[in-house]
């Protein structure tokens, strides 16, 4: 009985990651079920963001500059749901978290903000949070460790996730820069929009970003891009232009545009 009640115990704990903060330097980190940092802050600017990878995320401003209702899901320490509320004053922003173990510690160290109108975080299942149309922005960023969630990384979940965004609108989504089946979901993704899909390293983290774009123009030209990372970085801080480069080696382009292949289907394909 003993031996019975004791595997059954080892097997819960494992079902159950561990949620840990660490700090060191003036950088709070956030971990769960592994040593991989899966948010952090700077204790004396807790509102920046300060992984490189949170970061670069924000290139999807450069494809839609002006998102009213953003949906993410995963919450973390709250990096990117306290910039975007912080510094997106027209955006309402909606967190789905799984965990209210993160929730709590995003509350208790990493200073995200009580709930109000243009702030909710939720507990529950994000891709049960998908509705048609109810957002123009989706931000998936579930980890545990270093591993991606398999309910965020499927056919049906980006299918979902087009029907999901008004038109237009724009899924980022963060991987591992390691992560052996990011081929195979770069194209679902591809099938799920209709091709207009981006792809961009992250400057500095071991990361790729991507870009998924619902109502899209075929292409877009450099000299535009390069303007709106202009006033993007003087607005915001962020190397916008530097993203436009990184955006520039990963995809394809011409001389002198940015080339996107949009939708024309209307909704997914399988």
């Amino acid at each position: 009985m003993t031996t019975a009640l004791h595997g059954i115990a080892r097997r819960l704990l494992r079902r159950t990651p561990a949620v840990t903060v660490s700090e060191v330097g003036g950088l709070r980190s956030l971990h769960v079920g592994g040593d991989a940092i899966q948010s952090a802050m700077r204790i004396d600017d807790p509102f920046a963001l300060a992984l490189d990878y949170t970061r670069c995320m924000m290139a999807f401003l450069l494809f839609h500059p002006r998102p009213r209702d953003a949906l993410m899901i995963g919450l973390g320490g709250g990096s990117l749901a306290k910039f975007v509320y912080r510094r997106l004053k027209s955006t309402r922003v909606r967190v789905i978290e799984c965990d209210p173990r993160v929730v709590q510690a995003a509350r208790s160290y990493f200073s995200l903000p009580s709930d109000e109108s243009r702030l909710q975080v939720e507990i529950g299942d994000g891709a049960q949070a998908l509705v048609p149309q109810g957002c123009d922005l989706l931000m998936v960023d579930g980890f545990e460790d270093e591993a991606q969630a398999p309910g965020l990384a499927s056919q049906d979940f980006y299918d979902a996730a087009f029907l999901a965004l008004r038109d237009p609108g724009v899924l980022v989504i963060n991987f591992m820069d390691d992560d052996p089946a990011f081929d195979r979901r770069l194209r679902w993704l591809e099938r799920a929009f209709g091709g207009a899909v981006l792809a961009m390293p992250a400057l500095s983290d071991p990361n790729v970003l991507v870009f998924a774009l619902r109502g899209a123009p075929p292409r877009v030209t450099w000299d535009r891009l390069r303007a709106r990372a202009e006033r993007l970085e003087r607005r915001l801080g962020l190397p916008f232009t530097r993203y436009v480069s990184a955006l520039g080696r990963m995809n394809p382009c011409t001389r002198d545009a940015l080339q996107i292949v949009p939708r024309t289907e209307g909704g997914p394909s399988r």
